[in-house]
């Protein structure tokens, strides 16, 4: 690393070699409630940058004119951002985009490169992620407390070191196909839980399930019977019950933290913190002891067990990829013989659907166990579930397989990470 070079952001700016906003013209202004509208210009907060990407999914939006007349964190493709407030140090590329450019947020700065020759935008970003100026930011911007800010002042006498733009670029090149491949497990993964969910719509909302001669039931005058708890027709046969039906219900535990020999075993415990969006899970934050499980509450669930957030982050699903505990915010179900774990998790999700419209116009904050107890659902009869278990375990299967080797890719690029940008690994290229 002696050849590569140190300076400040400070310094990149006053070179020309990037483009970053000062305290003047940047994060005093944010939309308000009203402001925002249906599509528009994408506007970024740091809770949309998770993982190193920005989603553009969760984003909310504001007109043309709105952002024009705000004249505050515009950004375009290949900016870097860079979270600086409450949320520090989280870190992106702004991807393609169908409009000009989107805005951010007080809480997030960008970075432009000016001189592409000089500074390649992905090497850049993975600085950003490197510990010691992750743990530099922390420092300087009070990160852990509720006041953590680091102003666009104070970031510009962080210090970065770069070598030679091929060597950025070879860097960036290895770290970006660990992520370019993560980020396509990540798509066809929504993909075939969209195909899953489509299917079970269709089969068990609509009732166009495959009949006899196997036509949609439904669309093709299959025998429909009023329900009077439900208060509509369902397929002759099925009954109105609940989740328990086809599921047995659990509570979890905690094991004291006063024992030490409690924690830092080899058996996952699973928490709402845990519930970050994939539908399998292999790991987790907390891991607990034998003695730990024998001494609480909790329990060891099996593979495939379905979790429910039932307190912090209300309504989230997840299936046990491995066998797990859990703690006392969640709620576990585990499928019946006969029943899938497909068919489970997605029934679940009806479940949660109907309890969030129950409780309009109030705060959804908690689930309690009388909330899966007396809610009533259409209960198909087990056949149904078979053929739709057939079609939707081998997605479910290829979804799992796709979490784990994205674990694994994770582990290796957050390991080579800090090799590239100490120089204890060098890219040769043929």
């Amino acid at each position: 690393m002696s050849n590569w070079r140190e300076a400040t952001i400070g310094q990149l700016v006053a070179e020309g070699v990037i483009e970053a906003p000062t305290d003047g013209n940047h994060g005093e202004i944010h939309p308000k409630g009203s402001d925002f509208v249906d599509s528009g210009i994408p506007f970024v907060m740091a809770s949309d940058i998770e993982n190193g990407v920005v989603n553009l999914a969760t984003c909310k939006f504001i007109s043309e004119s709105q952002a024009t007349k705000l004249r505050k964190g515009f950004s375009v493709e290949g900016d870097v951002l860079l979270t600086h407030k409450a949320t520090i140090g989280r870190t992106s590329v702004v991807p393609k985009i169908d409009t000009p450019y989107i805005m951010l947020t007080p809480q997030v700065t960008y970075y432009r490169v000016k001189d592409k020759d000089k500074l390649d935008n992905r090497f850049l970003k993975y600085y950003f992620d490197y510990k010691p100026f992750q743990e530099t930011l922390a420092l300087w911007s009070g990160a852990g407390s509720t006041r953590a800010y680091l102003g666009i002042t104070g970031q510009h006498n962080l210090t970065v070191r770069l070598p030679k733009i091929n060597v950025q670029t070879h860097i960036a090149d290895v770290l970006a196909a660990l992520d370019a491949k993560i980020d396509c497990n990540n798509r066809l993964n929504a993909e075939l839980e969209a195909m899953v969910k489509t299917l079970y719509d269709y089969w068990f909302v609509q009732f166009d399930f495959p009949d006899t001669k196997g036509r949609p039931y439904r669309s093709s005058g299959g025998k429909m019977a009023y329900n009077l708890t439900l208060k509509r027709e369902i397929p002759e046969g099925w009954e109105d019950s609940n989740v328990l039906a086809v599921a047995d219900l659990f509570g979890g535990g905690t094991p004291t933290k006063k024992k030490a020999e409690y924690w830092g075993g080899d058996i996952p415990f699973f928490t709402p913190t845990d519930a970050n969006g994939t539908i399998f899970k292999f790991s987790t934050s907390d891991y607990i002891t034998e003695e730990g499980l024998n001494g609480s509450s909790t329990r060891l669930f099996e593979k495939n067990t379905v979790f429910i957030t039932a307190r912090g982050s209300v309504g989230k699903l997840v299936l046990a990829g491995v066998d797990m505990a859990m703690n006392q915010s969640c709620y576990a179900l585990r499928a019946k013989p006969g029943i899938s774990h497909t068919y489970l998790f997605f029934l679940t999700k009806e479940l949660i659907h109907h309890l969030q419209v129950k409780s309009s116009g109030s705060v959804f904050d908690s689930i309690v166990s009388n909330d899966v107890e007396f809610t009533k659902l259409a209960i198909p009869d087990s056949t149904v579930v078979q053929k739709f278990s057939a079609v939707a375990e081998p997605a479910f299967e290829r979804i799992a397989n796709n979490t784990k080797e994205n674990q694994q890719l994770t582990q290796l690029r957050h390991w080579l990470l800090p090799m590239l940008m100490n120089g204890q690994i060098t890219v040769v290229r043929s």
